[in-house]
């Protein structure tokens, strides 16, 4: 019965091992065989592995190599063998991580992994943790908090009574928030489009000087990590302004926040450890699989308040943590699992070495370009590089054929009016010989362009 599983580890172990040699971009022909999934749902029952078998045989060709070495095109990192090889035997033990009673190993887990967090980033001791889908869900989970704790202050019960008559909350962002953020914000009945928007710098970092007079429930998000630049916001003026106002602040740290733990990035988040909520995504540096966003909230009963539920059927009744708490699932996977396998496997050491070699090779790619005569449009503070190829149409075409040559993986962007190709180095896997295969690609493919 089980021995389907072994096939599967054999099968994933095959697909690893060849993206090294592959191209990054699946070929048309991969493409094409996906038609053989076109099928109407079949009456009879068939055997599994005949299932798995044609799932291997069409699909694996046709993904993007994002588990690779040189897959630049977003903030994610590939899946360390460990962080996958738990969430395989996460997925075998099929705990429903809810309650503590019920799932009371990886529960605990989750416990420690918190406190591991929590420590990491030098945040309060007390500081709740939820672990959610992704930085999206976990800027959400943290926000919920946020709309609780500055509408209690008003006087409002905004999780008995809605927004419905509720004292208007004014929302501060800077003008470079990532899209998920806003998403969250309409997500919450906060809206997207009333957002007070701050002016940012030629970095993408908020204006200090320019936030606005605070008045009333306020909350101010700040951002660590900028998705194009890397930039982070300038956190000490901003938490001081907001927090003399009375006001709450939120930092999305989506892939930034992990710059804390970092000796020679931490001066890039100086005072982030002031702020009253943080959110970041672990599949994105830490290098585990999706589904693993984490909120934190250093006011734990706003962030109860706002998430947890009762039940007669439910066992919620407990001394310990119930992880349901504290996200706004009540059936999910024990996803905490993942996290503390990484963090377990590399260790302060580890996680510090990860972050500053990713960030020593966008400086190498940053400095490959301007020396072949590109212009490299941002200040490599982290493991973000944009550069453009000379006008808006050359640099999408430049995008265009470097992803169908298939060597590396980018994608393109417009930043401060700017069309530039985006390069994002996040993965454990991208060693310095892949940098180098990647500028020598960008090279070639420049210098064909130059040619036409």
């Amino acid at each position: 019965m089980y021995a389907i599983l072994d096939t599967a580890a054999r099968a994933a172990r095959a697909y690893l091992e060849d993206l090294d040699s592959r191209a990054v971009r699946p070929d048309p022909e991969a493409l094409k065989a996906l038609s053989e999934l076109d099928e109407p749902l079949p009456e009879p029952t068939s055997d599994p592995a005949e299932t798995l078998a044609l799932l291997d045989r069409c699909v694996s060709p046709a993904t993007m190599a994002m588990a690779g070495p040189r897959f630049f095109g977003f903030v994610i990192g590939g899946s360390l063998p460990v962080a996958l090889a738990a969430n395989w035997l996460a997925g075998a033990w099929d705990q429903n991580a809810a309650l503590y009673e019920s799932t009371p190993g990886v529960a605990h887990l989750e416990e420690v992994a918190s406190r591991w967090l929590v420590k990491l980033f030098e945040f309060p001791a007390t500081t709740a943790v939820g672990f959610a889908t992704g930085a999206t869900m976990a800027n959400f989970t943290a926000l919920a908090a946020a709309r609780h704790a500055v509408l209690v202050k008003a006087g409002w019960n905004v999780e008995a009574e809605g927004l419905f008559g509720a004292p208007a909350i004014t929302v501060v962002t800077g003008e470079e928030a990532h899209p998920t953020l806003l998403k969250s914000l309409g997500m919450l009945g906060l809206g997207r489009s009333r957002v007070v928007r701050v002016p940012v710098d030629r970095h993408g970092r908020m204006r200090a000087e320019a936030l606005p007079v605070l008045k009333g429930p306020t909350i101010v998000c700040v951002q660590a990590g900028n998705v194009n630049t890397g930039a982070f916001d300038p956190f000490e003026p901003l938490i001081e302004a907001a927090h003399s106002a009375d006001a709450w602040v939120h930092v999305d740290g989506a892939f930034g926040l992990w710059a804390k733990a970092v000796p020679s990035l931490r001066h890039l988040a100086k005072g982030l450890e002031r702020a009253d909520s943080w959110a970041t995504d672990a599949h994105k540096w830490l290098n585990v699989p999706y589904d693993s966003g984490v909120a934190f909230s250093r006011d734990a009963h706003a962030l109860r308040a706002a998430m947890a539920i009762t039940a007669e059927y439910l066992p919620t009744e407990s001394p310990h943590r119930n992880p349901s708490d504290f996200v706004p699932e009540l059936s999910r996977r024990a996803r905490g699992v993942e996290v503390w396998a990484a963090m377990r496997s590399l260790g302060r050491t580890g996680l510090v070495d990860l972050f500053e070699r990713n960030c020593r090779q966008a400086r190498v790619f940053a400095a490959g370009l301007r020396a072949a005569g590109h212009e490299v449009l941002n200040e490599v503070v982290l493991n973000q590089v944009l550069v453009a190829f000379g006008d808006a149409q050359r640099t999408r075409d430049v995008v265009a054929a470097l992803q169908r040559e298939g060597t590396c993986w980018c994608g393109p962007t417009v930043w401060q009016g700017r069309t530039a190709m985006r390069i994002s180095i996040s993965s454990w896997a991208t060693t310095d010989k892949d940098v180098d295969r990647s500028l020598d690609a960008i090279q070639r493919v420049t210098a064909v362009r130059a040619g036409t």
